[in-house]
């Protein structure tokens, strides 16, 4: 039979994965004066991503048709939004660690974040099951941020939380623990 909903229901492991038990964990570099922003990221981060890849595609022509072979990997950017508060830890420590790369005025680099080394960090996102075991765990390694976006204010925007949105580019992403149970 084409439709049995017990077949359906037998092939769904815990019910599904949840998309809203996840927790990031990102590290700021020592000169963007992060203070408590590493923990309090793991809190604010409201929204993010586990990651995809795509592998590219390159055509050869070959008596007029087009054959197909598998290219490199890319890795698309990754943004997370955050909840921000009234102390703007976090956002306060993208803005040291965008500023450290390059500066506002003076267009150069802070002499601590030299090399792509001192200014790039390793992220984790982890995807969590309802019972609180590791479900699926992502790194994203050589990670610094490309884009902060701006915070709307509005005079009637009452009763909402600020947020905003980080965009950061990274070098690739390995898949560092898979459900054990």
């Amino acid at each position: 039979m084409a439709f049995s909903v017990n077949e359906f229901r037998s092939q769904m492991v815990g019910d599904g994965a949840r998309p809203n038990l996840f927790e990031v964990s990102m590290p700021f570099p020592g000169f963007s004066q992060p203070g408590d922003a590493q923990r309090k990221l793991t809190f604010m981060c409201k929204t993010a991503q586990l990651p995809g890849s795509t592998i590219g595609v390159v055509p050869v022509q070959y008596f007029g048709r087009e054959l197909k072979f598998a290219g490199n990997r890319s890795f698309t950017d990754w943004t997370i939004t955050i909840i921000n508060d009234e102390d703007f830890v976090i956002r306060n420590a993208f803005e040291r660690w965008m500023n450290g790369i390059n500066s506002h005025a003076l267009n150069i680099r802070n002499p601590l974040a030299g090399s792509p080394g001192s200014y790039t960090v390793d992220a984790d996102v982890t995807q969590f099951g309802k019972q609180g075991a590791t479900l699926k765990k992502y790194r994203f390694l050589g990670m610094f941020p490309q884009d902060i976006a701006p915070i709307d204010v509005d005079w009637g925007s009452n009763d909402s939380i600020e947020e905003f949105t980080i965009t950061l580019s990274y070098q690739w992403w390995e898949a560092v623990a898979d459900q054990v149970a």
